[in-house]
């Protein structure tokens, strides 16, 4: 289980445009990682557009935005496209880096168990450490939250 003051997991993976992104293509710079389930979804799209809505505040205080799900190239192309998302969707299609940072587990929906992407943001020092982990995110507030705690 990861917790503040962690070393951040390093990870490559293809982001919408095909290119190769690592974390520590960051560093310098703090950012934001947030998993979620699925492109154009109600809670995942409330979520981009916030990220969205917001990015200009997050990047006058140097930080990068990176979201990531099990979601291919072609479909974070498509969710770009539409939302106008300005910041890095990464494809996780194999959910490696999701289970490294502990976003992967049992979940609960219409009375149905399965295992899926739990909806958690981390941020990370210029340093690569984990500041903090934001386990219990409400897509429409969460951006809000994130910026209180960047001032």
């Amino acid at each position: 289980m990861l917790k503040n003051g962690d070393v951040a997991p390093n990870f490559t993976l293809l982001d919408s445009d095909g290119n190769v992104v690592s974390l520590s293509d960051f560093k310098g710079n703090k950012v934001i990682i947030y998993f979620y389930p699925k492109d154009d979804t109600s809670g995942c799209t409330k979520e981009a557009c916030s990220f969205r809505d917001n990015y200009d505040s997050l990047r006058s205080k140097n930080v990068v935005v990176i979201g990531i799900s099990k979601d291919s190239v072609n479909s974070h192309i498509k969710f770009k496209n539409k939302y106008g998302l300005p910041f890095i969707l990464l494809s996780d299609p194999n959910h490696q880096v999701i289970e490294a940072y502990c976003a992967y587990g049992e979940k609960k929906m219409y009375g149905k168990t399965y295992m899926g992407t739990i909806r958690m943001t981390y941020l990370v020092s210029e340093e690569g450490l984990i500041l903090k982990i934001y386990d219990k995110v409400k897509p429409d507030k969460h951006v809000e939250e994130i910026l209180k705690d960047l001032d």
